[in-house]
């Protein structure tokens, strides 16, 4: 057993895996509810969706690292932050349907 470095089994690309995973979730529902709101909230949608994949391209980056930095409170805050605003956005859209 070593102690100088981390294993770089699989648990890397898992993680990796994941996040591309959730992003391009995240990707097709802000895509899906685009072509259901005012062109204001499109807006609101695509800074949630960049700031949410700009912090997972970091997460990805910094998992490579044979001592990545665990997730900082910010960063966590944001992704669920973005996370909650689009299910906000989803749920609007559910129970208020746009004309059509």
């Amino acid at each position: 057993m070593t102690t100088a470095g981390r294993d770089p089994g699989l648990q890397p690309e898992r993680t990796r895996l994941a996040w591309r995973r959730t992003t391009l979730s995240y990707t097709v529902a802000a895509l899906l509810a685009v072509k259901q709101v005012p062109l204001p909230v499109v807006s609101l949608i695509a800074l949630t969706w960049l700031g949410f994949l700009r912090m997972a391209h970091r997460r990805v980056l910094g998992v490579g690292a044979s001592r990545p930095r665990p997730l900082s409170l910010r960063g966590a805050l944001a992704a669920a932050a973005c996370t909650i605003a689009l299910a906000v956005l989803a749920a609007t859209m559910v129970l208020h349907p746009a004309d059509g």
